[in-house]
């Protein structure tokens, strides 16, 4: 090879590691993490495998209906492989569409609507514990939830104090409420 070829070679990887990120570890391992662990919405999550959604019950005595709807999507391969090994693979993203509903009186009875988006919660999966000491890392995953309002910017401080105590009881199941997905089984 005569080295302006290399050169060129050598360029446009220096060149597609600055534009998708500029790290290595995080343009191999997610294109929604950068190099310092931090943790973006993916933009096509809709056009992805939905996995369930979860009905929020109104939290009045006596009310009818959800307060909302939780709409959980994955890749494609993430439900191939979990069918396969009952793991979710390194890499895997789950990102939870958190949506208010109102309830109204219908022809078929009471029912629950979604009517705008609050936020997003996404968590990815990283079997090799690559963001030692990033708050936002632990446990085998990724945990960041966004606000409607500021969707470039995580509200979550430390995944300890705010996710895990939502997900305790799915410690078994890799800390994934796995029951509600019918689409991870075989």
């Amino acid at each position: 090879m005569n080295s302006s070829r290399a050169f060129v070679l050598v360029t446009g990887a220096v060149l597609s590691g600055l534009i998708l990120g500029g790290a290595a570890v995080a343009e191999s391992f997610s294109p929604y993490v950068d190099d310092k662990g931090k943790i973006s919405i993916p933009t096509d999550f809709r056009s992805w495998y939905f996995l369930g959604s979860w009905g929020v019950a109104a939290d009045e005595e006596g009310k009818a209906g959800s307060k909302g709807f939780h709409n959980v999507y994955t890749q494609p391969e993430t439900v191939s492989a979990f069918r396969k090994t009952g793991k979710f693979p390194d890499g895997a993203v789950l990102v939870k569409e958190l949506l208010k509903a109102k309830t109204d009186g219908m022809t078929t009875g009471e029912i629950s609507y979604a009517t705008e988006t609050e936020g997003w919660f996404v968590m990815i999966k990283d079997s090799k514990g690559r963001f030692k000491g990033n708050k936002l890392w632990g446990r085998g995953w990724g945990w960041s939830l966004f606000k409607a309002k500021d969707p470039k910017n995580t509200v979550t401080k430390n995944f300890k104090a705010n996710c895990i105590p939502c997900h305790v009881p799915a410690k078994k199941n890799d800390w994934i409420y796995v029951r509600g997905y019918p689409a991870l089984k075989n």
